[in-house]
């Protein structure tokens, strides 16, 4: 495939779904392979059971332990300068100094790429890519997901459905919300620090050769490899490596034109389709339904979501011309009962092969019901799964018993005597009334007070608007990232839809916090509550602040 006929023209995109911060700055310890053997630190002497010699134990202490002390010491000081000196110290437990270290050079020479907010629609540069790496992508099944909202919650569920039924999987999401590891998971978790700068380590030299050639080619020096296809390309070699038996593959805007892109999905998922980055996509709803068909390949059986009739034609259309399957929420599959359950709900399930019934989601919200019911849908079409050979119901209840999604209505604190604190990664209209209706229909709160903080360029008044019945007071706040809304524009907007009397404005997000904590608890001690949304960078910045680990 071409990019635009101007080499030197570059559409822009405002990826919410792909945030440009990097590294870790605002993750905690905790992170690594949780199944590693202990090191033995016994200080019983092997031969005798009695302790070792005072003196030999001081002697080999002092043998070269004070150099690595004073390396380690050097090290924890640079990490403080990339940090900026305010974060906490947040090399994963078992992860050393130097080896974190590395990992946040690598992301720092991945930010000085292009930034994921900018995109040209090519694959030209991933498809050099990915040859170079003798086509990674080609040696799995994958299942392909774009929609507007309900991606990364749809891939955390169908990975623990094919992780539950036996297979070996790897997980492409984006964005992180604490860590960038959280991209690329293998065995339905994330990839150490090592194991992140290893498959980037492995990619390196291709990457520069697809520079190079990029820089000598054409109508003059073409652009590097983007941040995003680098990432791409290393998901896809992570799950060659492994190997894997199967992919779950999101993309990171669009559809068509995505890096992911250059793979052949077995199953492409739709999810709901709606207006969402419209300065940069357009607010023409089926133009960006047909950007997003383009991930319908020939052959390939297409997982629909229920949408607008409009949208489901252009849907249908792109699977008649390709020759592709089609599975309709609403016909072929979909919720059949739902009912709320303490810590999540109870589902019946319809599937491709039959009826999945008493499954337990541990997530809040009939729009996860649905995105339940598109999982199970999905994993049974990846895998071939019929009437006459359906999933093994035990396996699906345990697979969704099992699921998390972190920032997707996640309560982060909770007990008696203080306000609940719920985090949500809203960030647009949708997502915004997703969240409202999950919080009217599935909590009884006497006082619900919200933080929110938004990123520039972003339906800010929509997402209030949304939000605006279900919570008393706002407080209105920033995040860290460098194209975080400003607190007093955001405030405005917010008196307008919520009046002056109801809105607070506090430009420090723990603060904001700790604000509407104090506003919720003067309706008393029980039935109170925060939620913080408006952004996947202020979920993520709310996870670390109640010491949530990256997952």
């Amino acid at each position: 495939m071409t990019g635009p006929s101007d080499p030197d023209r570059y559409d822009q995109f405002d990826e919410e779904d792909s945030p440009q911060y990097g590294g870790d700055r605002w993750a905690e310890g905790g992170f690594g392979d949780e199944d590693a053997e202990p090191r033995d630190e016994s200080t019983d002497d092997p031969k005798t059971g009695d302790e070792p010699d005072r003196a030999d134990e001081a002697a080999s202490a002092d043998d070269g332990s004070e150099e690595r002390t004073a390396q380690e010491a050097v090290i924890a000081r640079v990490l403080d300068e990339i940090r900026g000196g305010e974060a906490p110290d947040v090399v994963p437990a078992q992860s050393s100094v130097a080896g974190y270290a590395e990992f946040l050079a690598v992301e720092a020479a991945l930010d000085r790429r292009w930034p994921e907010t900018v995109m040209e629609p090519s694959l030209d540069r991933i498809s050099a890519l990915c040859d170079a790496l003798g086509d990674p992508q080609r040696g799995y099944p994958i299942a392909h997901l774009t929609g507007t909202n309900g991606k990364t919650s749809t891939a955390r569920m169908l990975d623990a459905l094919l992780t539950e039924i036996g297979l070996r999987t790897g997980r492409y999401t984006s964005p992180h919300l604490q860590r960038a590891t959280e991209r690329i998971n293998l065995d339905n978790r994330p990839i150490t620090a090592e194991q992140y700068v290893a498959v980037y380590r492995e990619v390196e030299p291709f990457v520069e050769l697809v520079d190079s050639k990029a820089a000598t080619t054409g109508d003059g020096a073409g652009p590097a490899m983007s941040k995003f296809e680098v990432l791409t390309g290393m998901a896809f070699a992570a799950f060659a490596d492994a190997p894997v038996e199967a992919a779950v593959v999101e993309v990171g805007l669009g559809g068509r034109w995505d890096a992911t892109n250059v793979a052949d999905a077995h199953v492409a998922v739709i999810l709901p389709i709606g207006l969402d980055h419209a300065e940069y996509l357009g607010d023409d709803v089926l133009g960006i339904a047909r950007e997003k068909a383009g991930i319908i390949k020939e052959g390939s059986v297409a997982v629909l979501a229920a949408q607008d009739k409009a949208v489901a034609e252009v849907l249908i259309e792109r699977c008649a011309e390709v020759g592709a399957q089609v599975a309709r929420e609403g016909a072929e599959f979909g919720v059949r009962d739902r009912e709320i359950a303490v810590g999540g709900q109870r589902l019946d399930l319809q599937g491709l092969s039959g009826r999945y019934d008493d499954v337990f989601l541990p997530l809040h919200g009939e729009h996860q019901a649905s995105n339940a019911a598109i999982a199970l849908t999905a994993a049974e079409a990846l895998v071939g799964a019929g009437e006459a050979q359906p999933l093994d119901i035990e396996a699906v209840r345990q697979a969704f018993a099992s699921v998390a999604s972190p920032g997707r209505l996640e309560p982060v604190r909770g007990g008696q005597g203080v306000p609940t604190v719920l985090v949500d990664a809203a960030h647009n209209p949708a997502g915004a009334t997703a969240l409202a209706t999950a919080l009217r229909s599935e909590f009884r709160f006497e006082r619900l007070v919200g933080v929110v903080a938004v990123l520039e360029g972003k339906d800010a008044r929509g997402i209030l608007a949304a939000l605006e019945p279900v919570l008393n007071e706002v407080v209105v706040t920033t995040n860290g990232s460098p194209r975080a809304m400003d607190p007093d524009e955001l405030g405005a907007l917010a008196t307008e839809v919520f009046g002056p009397d109801r809105v607070s404005v506090e430009p420090v997000l723990q603060q904001a916090i700790e604000e509407a904590g104090g506003l919720a608890e003067e309706a008393g001690d029980s039935g109170v509550g925060v939620v913080v949304t408006g952004s996947v960078v202020t979920a993520g910045e709310a996870r670390t602040l109640f010491g949530k680990e990256p997952a």
